[in-house]
């Protein structure tokens, strides 16, 4: 038995060592319960330890393998629920559940495993090992054509700690999606394959600031990943849907008093009107509800109010002719339909994350909770929004929509 290195003051060296050991993990799945009575018509895929352990050694050989050719590429640009057998499972392994959620949506998402299957495989197994997009593709491989209903991301976390991204700590699922989408872009090296990642989930606004005293306007454009908006109004009080809260988010706001800013015209601080304005809408929407804000006591708080959310999405009828900036084509394809939803259980110290997702060949919603996986209904999605009463039920904390008629 080799001598254990000493990894003292360095702990990303001691995470590194903890995932290389790890074979597999057995994954905690907290209760559903508050299904209540739609828990009878799932179609559990459940799998049992013993099963597992040998699927495990019986395909342990054939998950190593490595492709042995740079024009490899996995068989299917499906995702991991849309194959004929079953859906596939990922395994927790140390408070991954944030991680195999987000997973989970991009892999369910046909139009991102095309972008995936058409990357460069690195040459060298050292390159292959830190490439987050290649290694993405192998666990998506291995979901495809393995025999489990399960398998471990251990070789993509061993890949993201040594881009810095740390494991075995609870994640905010938008931090985490904004991180691994940036990894992504950094490392495709095909710039077509860049430009197209960038229009299935970039969203284009328009920044206005208007001087009140003089009119003076500026104006700046900026691309977001999500739209974050908030569940409160400008007075704190709760909105109702997420259409009022998208509302809410493209309406004018006013700086006054300590918020007033400096006009170089007037040459003075002076009240200023902001507002932003919609330009452009991705294949994929991602909104982000911001559940976790600051209270009076600047301490961070989780707001488990309930907020419903459509199926059927129409910018058109949501925002009004100010509070856009694009042609009548592009507003043309501002209808949605919801994708997935990934929602968190828990308080701002500790939780737990799962997906639902909707199969975009099948059209069947699943439920991705870890290892577990099970076909759904819409009633346990509209479970996702969420109680006042109830702190430990889920709550949908990341909306994907995907547009219905691609340009």
């Amino acid at each position: 038995m080799r001598p254990r290195r000493k990894t003292q003051g360095r702990p990303w060296l001691r995470a590194l060592e903890i995932l290389q050991e790890l074979s597999f993990c057995d994954c905690t799945i907290l209760s559903m319960s508050q299904r209540g009575e739609h828990q009878e018509s799932k179609k559990k895929l459940e799998i049992s330890p013993s099963e597992t352990m040998k699927a495990e050694e019986e395909s342990y050989k054939e998950e190593n393998k490595e492709p042995k050719s740079e024009d490899w590429r996995p068989p299917s640009v499906f995702g991991a629920a849309d194959l004929k057998n079953r859906a596939v499972g990922l395994y927790n392994i140390g408070q991954t559940c944030c991680l195999n959620s987000l997973l989970q949506v991009f892999f369910m998402n046909i139009h991102f495993t095309k972008i995936l299957r058409r990357i460069s495989v690195p040459v060298c197994g050292t390159q292959k090992k830190k490439n987050v997009p290649y290694q993405m593709l192998l666990l998506l491989e291995k979901m495809q054509c393995g025999k489990q209903k399960a398998v471990s991301p251990k070789e993509l976390a061993i890949c993201l700690v040594a881009h810095g991204v740390t494991m075995f700590v609870q994640y905010d699922a938008a931090q985490l999606f904004l991180t691994l989408w940036n990894l992504l872009k950094k490392q495709m090296k095909n710039p077509e394959l860049v430009e197209k990642l960038s229009d299935l989930y970039t969203i284009s606004v328009q920044e206005h600031l208007t001087c009140q005293t003089c009119s003076s306007e500026t104006k700046r454009n900026s691309s977001m990943l999500t739209l974050p908006v908030s569940l409160l109004d400008s007075d704190s009080h709760m909105l109702k849907t997420l259409e009022e809260c998208l509302q809410c988010f493209f309406r004018p706001e006013e700086l006054t008093g300590y918020n007033m800013c400096f006009c170089e015209h007037c040459g003075k601080k002076t009240p200023f009107q902001q507002s932003v304005k919609l330009v452009h809408l991705p294949q994929t929407l991602t909104i982000h509800l911001k559940r976790f804000c600051f209270g009076r006591s600047a301490y961070i708080h989780k707001i488990n109010n309930c907020l419903p959310f459509p199926q059927d999405l129409d910018f058109n009828a949501v925002l009004t002719e100010q509070q856009c900036q694009a042609y009548d084509n592009e507003k043309a394809a501002w209808q949605y339909e919801l994708f997935a939803v990934v929602a968190h259980s828990g308080s701002t110290s500790y939780g737990h994350y799962c997906a639902y997702i909707r199969s975009l060949t099948e059209c069947k919603w699943y439920c991705f909770n870890d290892c577990l996986v099970e076909q759904v209904s819409w009633d346990d999605v509209k479970s996702t929004y969420g109680h006042s009463d109830l702190c430990w039920g889920q709550k949908a904390y990341l909306l994907f929509y995907m547009r219905k008629h691609p340009q």
